[in-house]
């Protein structure tokens, strides 16, 4: 499989809107967000303090009734600048600040389910101020084609009694989201990710990255979207 022919291969494994939370959310829960530096409103907000962050997700999934805001694929984002873990360079374009998941903004403890058929590739507490917390990756083989799925910010418990290798079937629950005390301190969100080649890292993978390796990560990294298929408006 070419990687260009990645996204494609994605699209092709789900044929409509496809959970990634709670079984009982419907499409028409959720609404995109912008979370990006281009967001006016949000530049209004302590973006450094997870209370503030949760409050202004709440106040605007309360504005349009829905339960769940989601977005941020190649999203251009200040929200990293409050952490070491994505700032330690001198060099401006060595930054991190490109968002390379799907985030899904809802409340704390809400289900998270698989994505598809798949097994337990890895798993850790990524404990970094500003990084996933508890994290979940699943590896998934479709037609000799192997790839992954991670799920970052989950709770604590998520963890609990986990086995690589052990099989997941599509729309089981893996875990749950994360409070800010357990997440690397964000609002309650997942962050759901694709990834075509691990690199060999185990319970981890760059969620972020910078404009220099903004390329690589956009091929091995694509929109999630092409599975989930939820409407972007």
């Amino acid at each position: 499989m070419e990687t260009t022919n990645f996204s494609e291969f994605l699209s092709q494994l789900t044929s409509g809107f496809t959970q990634v939370l709670d079984v009982n959310l419907k499409e028409e829960d959720y609404i995109v967000i912008d979370l990006s530096e281009d967001n006016v409103e949000l530049g209004k907000v302590d973006v450094s303090s997870s209370r503030a962050f949760s409050n202004y997700i709440a106040e605007y999934l309360n504005a349009f009734g829905k339960k769940v805001a989601f977005g941020g694929y190649s999203e251009v984002r200040k929200l990293y600048k409050r952490s070491e873990l994505f700032t330690a360079s001198e060099d401006e374009d060595s930054n991190r600040n490109i968002h390379l998941g799907l985030d899904f903004w809802a409340d704390a403890y809400t289900d998270v389910l698989a994505v598809l058929d798949g097994k337990i590739h890895s798993f850790n507490d990524n404990t970094n101020f500003g990084d996933y917390g508890p994290t979940i990756i699943l590896e998934h083989t479709f037609e000799e084609k192997k790839f992954y799925s991670l799920y970052g910010h989950l709770s604590r418990a998520s963890l609990k009694n986990l086995i690589p290798g052990t099989s997941i079937k599509k729309g089981e629950k893996i875990g749950q989201l994360g409070t800010a005390e357990e997440n690397g301190d964000y609002a309650p969100h997942l962050h759901f990710q694709i990834i075509e080649e691990m690199k060999e890292k185990i319970g981890d993978f760059p969620g972020v990255t910078s404009r220099r390796d903004l390329d690589f990560y956009l091929q091995n990294c694509p929109d999630p979207n092409y599975l989930l298929k939820l409407r972007n408006s």
